[in-house]
C-alpha cells in the first residue's frame, strides 16, 4: 500500500478517535453539570483509560467523587490533579486537604491546608485551621466518651438521618422503594430514599423496619423528618415536588424543600411547603427547639456562607413562620454546615466540612448562650466522627442516648445508623454547693448573702443562706474560676476562689466567718475609718466621677452592713474662688453624694449633709481678700475634703 495512503487512513482513524473523545467529554460534562455524577464518573473514567486526560477531566472526577462523599476516591483524582497541574484554584486544596484526611493522611492534607491557608486568609475556614494546628489534639481530648454499635437495620443501601417518633426512629433509606420499578437517583446511582421505621428496643437497638407511611413518600427523595412532640405534626425534606408537579431552577435542577403534613386519624395529609423554600435553593433537614418555637435547617438560600448555612425560623403561635436568621460566623464556614438537633440543654449538635476535623463531615456541638448566639463550638471526637461522613447527630438528652450516621469503613451500606451511648459529658460541669458557719462556735450562719463572681470579680448570681446556713448555686461550668464573695452583718467579709478548673463533679465549700466587734461610734467620721483620703470630683464641679464612685462604694458598703446607722455628710473646699462660689460648690456636692447613695438602695432620712466651703480649713491658707495664700498644692488638698459623721448606730 502506498505510504501516504496508510498515513492518510491512520490519520483519519486518529481523528475520528480524538472526534469520539471530545464528544463523550462533552457527555460527561453534560451529565457533571445536571448533577449526575453517578454516571459522570463512568464517563470520564473510560476517557482517562483510553489514555485522554486533562486538568478539566481531573477536576470534575475528583469533585464528582468528593459531592458523593467517596473521599478514597477524590483523594486519588485530586491527586493527580496536583501531580498534573500547578495552577490549580484555591478550593480544590481545601477538598484535597479533606480527602487526605480520609485516607488517614492528616501530614500531607495539613501541608495542603497551609497552601489554602495562605491562598485564603481571610476565610473562616483558614481562620479556623490557623488558630486550631493542634486540632488533633483538641479531638483526641474530647474523644472516648461514646459507645457506639451498629444500629441494628442497616442494608445495603444508604440508610441515615434519623428522628424520634413516639416508641420508634424514622430515619431515610435508599431501599427497595419501588415495587417493579427501581428509579435510580442519578447522583448516587442508588434509588431515591423514602421513610421508614423501625421499633426501638430497651437497649436502644432498632428492629422491624417498614415502610413509615405511603401518603408522605413520592416518587422523589424524602428524608429527615422532625415530628412535634404530640406527634401529630411533622417536618421533612423532599425534593421539589407537590401534587405531582416537579419544580426546577434555571438550571433545570430539581433542589429540596421542607414540608409540613398534619396526622389526621392514621393518615398524614395537608402536606404543604413551607413559605421560605424555593425553586432557586435548596433548604432541607428540618430540626424543632424543644419548645417547638423554632426550626433549625440548612440551606444554600441568598445571604449563605458557603455551600450551606445553618439558619433558623420562628414559629409563630398562629401557625406562620417569621423571617428566616442565618446562625452566624461562630457555626456557618465557606463550607457545608448541615443536619442540625437542638437539644434542652442549649447544645446545637450538628454537622460540618467547614471546622477542622478528621476528613469528610464531622460532628460538632455548640453551646446558646444567654444573648442567644452560640459559641464554644467543639469536635465531639472520637467514636462518633471518623475520617468518612458523620452526621444526622440525635440524642435524648435525659437518657444520653442516640443515633448517627456514617459511611465509615465496616458498614454495611453506603451510609449507615450507629446507636450510641453519651458516657461522659463534653462540657465540664460542677455543681457548687457549701456552708457557712460562725468560725469560733462553728453554729451555721442564717441569713449571709453569697456572690458568685467571675475571674474579672463581676457578679453572676446572688443568693442567701438557708436555716441550716447552707447555700446551693447550682450547676456551674468548670472551665471557668470563680470567686464567692461572703457578705453578713457583724461578721468580716470573705472572698475565696471556689472550683477545680477543668474537672467535672461537685464542689463543697466550707465559709468560716469570724466575728467582729462594730468599729463604729457615733461622731466618728467614716472617711477616717476607711482611710478614704478624698473623693474625687472634677474641677468646678459636682458631677460623681468614676474615682469617687470607687471611695463612695466604701461608705454604701457600710451603710449597707449597719442598717440602723445615720450619717450626715460634709463637704468642704480649699480657699481658692470666692467664698460664696465655694460654699454653693460644696454644697451641690454634699446633695450628689446623697442623690448617689439614695440611688443605690440607702433610705434619704438616713443621710443629711450641708456643704461648708472654705470656713472649716484645716490649716493657715486662707486666701480671702488682699490676703494671698502662698500654701502648697498638698497644703490645699488638705482642706478639699468629705466627711461621713456618724450621727447614730
Amino acid at each position: 500500500m502506498n505510504n501516504r495512503i496508510l498515513y492518510f487512513i491512520i490519520f483519519c482513524f486518529a481523528f475520528l478517535n480524538v472526534f469520539a473523545q471530545k464528544n463523550t467529554q462533552k457527555l460527561g460534562d453534560k451529565q457533571y453539570d445536571s448533577y449526575s455524577y453517578y454516571d459522570a464518573i463512568k464517563t470520564y473514567e473510560r476517557i482517562v483509560e483510553k489514555g485522554y486526560v486533562d486538568q478539566n477531566i481531573l477536576e470534575k472526577l475528583g469533585n464528582s467523587y468528593y459531592f458523593k462523599s467517596d473521599l478514597d476516591n477524590s483523594a486519588k483524582w485530586y491527586g493527580k490533579l496536583f501531580d498534573f497541574s500547578k495552577d490549580i484554584a484555591p478550593e480544590y486544596y481545601y477538598r484535597y486537604a479533606q480527602s487526605l484526611k480520609a485516607i488517614k493522611d492528616y501530614q500531607r492534607a495539613d501541608e495542603i491546608m497551609n497552601h489554602f491557608d495562605q491562598k485564603r486568609a481571610d476565610e473562616m475556614r483558614a481562620k479556623l485551621d490557623m488558630a486550631q494546628k493542634n486540632y488533633l489534639e483538641i479531638i483526641k481530648k474530647n474523644s472516648g466518651r461514646f459507645t457506639i454499635e451498629n444500629a441494628g437495620i442497616n442494608s445495603e443501601y444508604s440508610d441515615y438521618g434519623a428522628s424520634f417518633y413516639k416508641d420508634k426512629i424514622v430515619f431515610a433509606t435508599a431501599r427497595d422503594t419501588g415495587n417493579f420499578v427501581k428509579r435510580k437517583h442519578s447522583w448516587t446511582g442508588e434509588s431515591f430514599t423514602n421513610l421508614y421505621a423501625a421499633t426501638t428496643g430497651n437497649d436502644g437497638l432498632l428492629s422491624n423496619p417498614t415502610k413509615f407511611t405511603k401518603h408522605l413518600n413520592s416518587r422523589y427523595h424524602e428524608s429527615t423528618p422532625t415530628f412535634t412532640k404530640d406527634g401529630k405534626t411533622v417536618y421533612f425534606t423532599r425534593n421539589n415536588y407537590l401534587n405531582g408537579k416537579k419544580g426546577e431552577d434555571s438550571n433545570r435542577s430539581n433542589l429540596l424543600k421542607i414540608y409540613k403534613a398534619t396526622l389526621e386519624g392514621d393518615k398524614w395529609t395537608n402536606i404543604t411547603e413551607l413559605p421560605f423554600g424555593s425553586d432557586g435553593y435548596s433548604v432541607a433537614h428540618p430540626a424543632l427547639s424543644p419548645d417547638e418555637k423554632t426550626l433549625y435547617f440548612s440551606s444554600n438560600m441568598p445571604g449563605t456562607k458557603g455551600k450551606s448555612d445553618l439558619f433558623k425560623v420562628t414559629i409563630n403561635l398562629d401557625g406562620s413562620f417569621g423571617t428566616p436568621v442565618n446562625l452566624g460566623d461562630a457555626i456557618n464556614t465557606e463550607g457545608k454546615e448541615t443536619f442540625p438537633m437542638f437539644t434542652s440543654e442549649g447544645e446545637l449538635y450538628f454537622a460540618s466540612d467547614g471546622h477542622p476535623g478528621l476528613g469528610g463531615l464531622d460532628v460538632f456541638v455548640a453551646q446558646l448562650s444567654a444573648d442567644g448566639t452560640f459559641k464554644n463550638v467543639q469536635n465531639v471526637g472520637e467514636p462518633i466522627n471518623s475520617p468518612k461522613d458523620d452526621f444526622g447527630f440525635l440524642i435524648n438528652d435525659q437518657t444520653r442516648m442516640g443515633y448517627f450516621t456514617s459511611n465509615r469503613e465496616g458498614g454495611k451500606g453506603g451510609d449507615d445508623l450507629y446507636k450510641f451511648i453519651e458516657i461522659k459529658r463534653l462540657i465540664c460541669e460542677q455543681t457548687l454547693s457549701g456552708i457557712v458557719i460562725d468560725k469560733e462556735t462553728t453554729a451555721p450562719i442564717v441569713g449571709a448573702k453569697f456572690f458568685l463572681m467571675d475571674d474579672a470579680f463581676k457578679i453572676i448570681s446572688e443568693i442567701t443562706t438557708k436555716a441550716d446556713g447552707t447555700f446551693n448555686f447550682g450547676k456551674i461550668t468548670c472551665e471557668n474560676k470563680y470567686y464567692i464573695k461572703t457578705e453578713k452583718l457583724e461578721y468580716k467579709i470573705e472572698e475565696l476562689p471556689t472550683t477545680k478548673v477543668g474537672e467535672s463533679g461537685e464542689t463543697f465549700v466550707k465559709v468560716e466567718l469570724q466575728k467582729i466587734i462594730n468599729p463604729y461610734i457615733v461622731g466618728q467620721g467614716l472617711e477616717k475609718v476607711l482611710e478614704i483620703k478624698q473623693i474625687y470630683f472634677d474641677l468646678n464641679k459636682s458631677d460623681i466621677t468614676p474615682l469617687a464612685e470607687i471611695e463612695l462604694a466604701k461608705i454604701l458598703d457600710v451603710l449597707q452592713q449597719n442598717p440602723t446607722m445615720t450619717i450626715d455628710v460634709r463637704s468642704h473646699t480649699d480657699c481658692r474662688q470666692s467664698a460664696k462660689y465655694n460654699m454653693a460648690l460644696s454644697d451641690r456636692r454634699v446633695k450628689s453624694t446623697i442623690a448617689w447613695l439614695v440611688s443605690k438602695g440607702i433610705d434619704k432620712a438616713r443621710l443629711t449633709g450641708r456643704g461648708y466651703g472654705e470656713t472649716r480649713l484645716v490649716n493657715d491658707c486662707a486666701c480671702e481678700g488682699n490676703k494671698k495664700s502662698n500654701c502648697s498644692e498638698e497644703e490645699h488638698q488638705a482642706n478639699r475634703r468629705s466627711e461621713f459623721i456618724i450621727t447614730r448606730l
